[in-house]
């Protein structure tokens, strides 16, 4: 069996473009006209390869890398060995990412995975539709009518975009994806997999259990990015909005009319019920689960496999099932584990 290399960098990068970029000086022996041609881990790093390390657990890995440069907080400076360049950069992962975009492009958001470019052979879209100059959509993939996709985006394979959905410009619709009922805004990334618009969860129960029309949508605003198997419900009475910039992991559940605010990070496995509000910058672990109707405030972040089922203030950090401050958490937690450990000494 071949051993492919699905990522290769698609031009070099000089010394001195790497500093600019970083915006720090290189050191005086320097060569600003030395090429990389490669990102690796510092482990695994050659001398044409750009690495980081800006964790303590790295420091001997650091100290024998072979990276031609590396970039490095100050704290961890003095490690790097004389054959590599150190860049020494307040953020070195958000440097490396930078870097690693202009070294990687095609690894940015999911391409064609047919190679196509346009309208490939076996796509279905419907003559009503409106696909601006520079679309892609692969075989089996269905657009139809009505719907609107801008310049730039690809449209996966077998993937369906309903009827009078609009989906901006330089998008990626991954594979197997379904979009119905939504308004898709620029630079969005929708995983394999991921299910937007479809029913809300809605019943009015009795001896029977009445569906309630769900008739809002869903609005996905620029630059958001939803992970394989997600999916977001649209509204029953009013919009479920996902606002910019924010990123969705894999196999999340978003119910009806929830509104989340812009540059959230939602983590695998969270669930949020109907009509629950996040606000700008929240953070929410793996496994969170939010009971609906409650609102989390600015910037608060809830630790993994906790249970929110109150409003969360701005700004704080909760953890635990109910959700509460985390200092209470531990605190409940320590006098816990004080009382198993005396229970366990009386009966011995």
């Amino acid at each position: 069996m071949s051993d492919p290399v699905f990522f290769t960098a698609k031009s070099g990068l000089s010394l001195g473009a790497i500093a600019e970029a970083a915006g720090v000086s290189l050191p005086e022996t320097a060569d600003p006209g030395l090429v990389l041609t490669g990102a690796a881990s510092i482990e695994g790093a050659g001398p044409s390869d750009l690495a980081y390390m800006d964790n303590p657990r790295y420091g001997d890995a650091l100290a024998a890398t072979r990276a031609g440069v590396c970039l490095v907080s100050p704290r961890f400076s003095a490690r790097v060995p004389a054959g590599t360049v150190a860049l020494v950069v307040r953020e070195p992962y958000r440097v490396y990412a930078a870097l690693l975009g202009r070294l990687h492009p095609d690894a940015m958001r999911p391409g064609s995975q047919f190679g196509a470019r346009g309208i490939a052979p076996g796509a279905h879209v419907h003559p009503d539709a409106r696909l601006e100059d520079g679309v892609t959509v692969d075989p089996g993939a269905v657009v139809g009518p009505g719907a609107e996709v801008g310049a730039g985006t690809v449209i996966g394979p077998n993937a369906v975009v309903g009827p009078g959905v609009r989906v901006g410009r330089d998008c990626a619709i991954g594979a197997g994806s379904t979009l119905s009922h939504a308004l898709i805004g620029n630079r969005v990334i929708v995983h394999p997999g991921a299910r937007i618009g479809q029913d809300g969860f809605g019943f009015a129960m009795g001896a029977t259990h009445l569906k309630v029309p769900q008739v809002g949508r869903v609005i996905v605003q620029d630059d958001v990015e939803v992970g394989a198997n997600t999916t977001i419900d649209r509204g029953a009475s009013r919009d479920t909005v996902i606002g910019e910039g924010t990123k969705i992991d894999n196999l999340v559940q978003i119910a009806h009319n929830v509104v989340i605010g812009r540059h959230c990070v939602i983590v695998s496995g969270v669930g949020i019920s109907g009509s629950t509000t996040l606000e700008d910058y929240v953070v929410l672990g793996g496994q969170v689960g939010v009971v609906g109707h409650v609102r989390i405030g600015r910037g608060a972040q809830i630790a993994g496999s906790s249970h929110v089922n109150g409003n969360v203030p701005p700004g704080s950090r909760w953890g635990g099932t109910p959700a509460k401050p985390v200092r209470t958490w531990f605190r409940e937690l320590t006098t816990l584990a004080r009382l198993a450990e005396r229970t366990a000494k009386d009966e011995v």
